[in-house]
């Protein structure tokens, strides 16, 4: 083999990570899994597609190794092959945010500054959490937050929200969380508690976008 097949072999493997990210879908199952080891029922759920088009996807995925099986009764589960897959999924989609001006746009609409954290304000959150001078809710499922969430929080589910919204201290300010700046599930919840006269805000930052600053999680 000479140099440019042996370079071109070389081009072509890192290729294979490209092709498997290529799919708006794929990227949306990934996000999903850094969250935590699901089914494949369980994702075609979250991504709004059927069973046979999510194993089609996730078989993609597992061929460019981003993703592991296992099975589980008569399911199969998938997980991430590392921590370091949901840190790709985490710096494509900063690349996309800081070079498309169409997806700046559409997430400037989303989150305002403050909600974009820093390394400064990720400290100084964890700090004010840590103090209970604000409280931090986890909206994800349970199962997701029992895989990992950021330190200090407490899991409050979406759907849990209104029947144990009386758990929260009315005095305090509300901090949401949820998958990161893609999930909606934090801007619900805020509008809920809004609703019921809290100070609550939302940010952009999710589990993956945490453990991507280098920051550790915490697990019950």
């Amino acid at each position: 083999m000479n140099k440019r097949q042996t370079k071109d072999l070389l081009y072509e493997q890192v290729a294979r990570i490209g092709k498997a990210v290529s799919s708006p879908k794929r990227l949306e199952l990934l996000e999903v899994l850094a969250q935590g080891e699901k089914t494949v029922d369980a994702l075609a759920a979250e991504a709004s597609i059927d069973i046979k088009l999510a194993s089609a996807h996730l078989k993609v995925l597992k061929e460019a190794r981003l993703v592991e099986a296992r099975r589980e009764g008569r399911y199969i589960a998938y997980r991430l092959s590392g921590e370091d897959v949901s840190a790709l999924w985490v710096n494509l989609r900063t690349v996309a945010e800081e070079h498309l001006v169409e997806l700046k746009v559409q997430m400037e609409r989303i989150f305002a500054a403050p909600e974009k954290l820093d390394a400064e304000t990720r400290q100084s959150l964890m700090e004010k959490a840590r103090r209970g001078d604000v409280v931090v809710i986890d909206v994800r499922p349970s199962t997701e937050y029992a895989s990992g969430h950021l330190p200090f929080a407490r899991s409050m589910p979406l759907d849990e929200i209104r029947q144990r919204i009386k758990e929260l201290p009315a005095g305090k300010d509300i901090v949401a969380y949820c998958r990161g700046p893609f999930c909606m599930m934090s801007a619900e919840a805020v509008t809920l508690l809004q609703e019921h006269g809290y100070r609550a805000q939302k940010i952009a930052d999710g589990t993956a976008e945490w453990q991507a600053a280098g920051l550790p999680l915490a697990t019950p």
